[in-house]
C-alpha cells in the first residue's frame, strides 16, 4: 500500500499580492503565480492549486505560510487545503539552503516555504480551524489592545502639550486620558481661565464625574499655581492642540476661540476611558 501523494506549496503574503509557489512531492517544481489581495483573488488562488497540480482533494495540498492568521489562512483552510505555519526565524534558516543573500526574494521565500513543508512537516506548525466563537473573542482582544495603544499615545500627546504650558494640570490625576480631566481641560483650558473660572463651574463638572477624592477648592489652588512666564502666543497654540469640539454648542468650539483651524484639531473620540 503507498502512501497518498501529497503536493507542496509556498505563500509569500503581501498586503496587495500573494505569490504562490507549487511543488510537486519530489520537489519538482509544477507552477508559480501571483494573486491579488481580494475576494475574487483569494477564490481563484484556490482554483489554480487544484487545477495545477491535478489533486483530486484539496486536503492531499499542503500550504506554508509565515503568519498563522488571517484572510490567505481562513480562505485555504475553509476550502479544505491543510495549512502550516513557518516560523520567520524557521525561515532565516530554510532559506540559507538556497542563498547566503539576505536580500528580500518573494519567488524565492516561496519556493523555501514549499521546500521547507516537503522535508520538514514535522518543523512546522499545522493549523486548525478555529471555533468562531474563539475567532471573534481574538478580534475582541486585538481591537481593546488597538483602543489601549491608542488611548496612551493620545494622553501623552496630552501630558507634552501641558508640561508646555500648563503643567499644574499634571498634579490632578496620573491618568491624562481621564475623562473628568478631559472635560477640565475643555472649562479651563488655559491658567488665565483657571484665574477667572468660579468654584461652582468646578463642583459641578466634579459631582457630573462623582469625583470625590477632591474638592473644587483644591482644584482651583492647584489650578491656580503660578503660571509659567511664555513667549507670546505659546499658551494659545498648545492649547488649541488640546481642545474638543463643544457638542452641545458648535458655534463655541474652544479652538475656534484659541484661533486654532478646525481641521487640525485632534478628537478625543478614540480615547476611551
Amino acid at each position: 500500500m503507498t502512501d497518498q501523494k501529497h503536493w507542496y506549496v509556498g505563500v509569500d503574503w503581501a498586503s496587495e499580492s500573494h505569490l504562490v509557489f507549487l511543488t510537486d512531492a519530489e520537489g519538482h517544481k509544477i507552477g508559480e503565480k501571483e494573486f491579488k489581495h481580494s475576494g475574487d483573488g483569494l477564490a481563484e488562488m484556490a482554483a489554480w492549486l487544484m487545477a495545477t497540480s491535478g489533486a483530486p482533494e484539496a486536503g492531499q495540498i499542503l500550504v506554508a505560510i509565515e503568519v498563522p492568521h488571517g484572510p490567505v489562512v481562513e480562505t485555504l483552510m475553509e476550502r479544505g487545503f491543510k495549512v502550516h505555519a513557518i516560523n520567520p526565524k524557521q525561515m532565516d534558516r530554510f532559506r540559507d539552503r538556497f542563498t547566503m543573500a539576505g536580500a528580500k526574494d518573494d519567488s524565492r521565500d516561496s519556493e523555501v516555504m514549499a521546500s521547507a513543508l516537503r522535508t520538514d512537516a514535522h518543523c512546522l506548525r499545522e493549523l486548525a480551524p478555529a471555533d468562531p466563537t474563539v475567532i471573534e473573542l481574538r478580534e475582541w482582544s486585538r481591537i481593546a489592545e488597538d483602543l489601549g495603544t491608542e488611548r496612551t499615545r493620545l494622553a501623552n500627546r496630552v501630558r507634552e502639550q501641558l508640561w508646555r504650558y500648563f503643567p499644574a494640570v499634571l498634579e490632578l490625576d496620573n491618568d491624562l486620558a481621564a475623562e473628568w480631566l478631559l472635560d477640565l481641560l475643555q472649562l479651563v483650558p488655559t491658567p488665565d481661565k483657571a484665574a477667572r473660572i468660579r468654584e461652582t463651574a468646578i463642583t459641578k463638572l466634579l459631582k457630573r464625574h462623582r469625583i470625590r477624592r477632591f474638592d473644587a477648592v483644591h482644584v482651583l489652588k492647584v489650578l491656580r499655581a503660578s503660571p509659567l512666564r511664555l513667549a507670546a502666543g505659546t499658551t494659545a497654540a498648545a492649547s488649541a492642540h488640546l481642545a474638543t469640539p463643544d457638542r452641545t454648542h458648535p458655534s463655541r468650539e474652544p479652538a475656534a476661540q484659541a484661533g486654532a483651524t478646525p481641521d487640525r484639531r485632534p478628537d478625543r473620540s478614540p480615547c476611551p476611558v
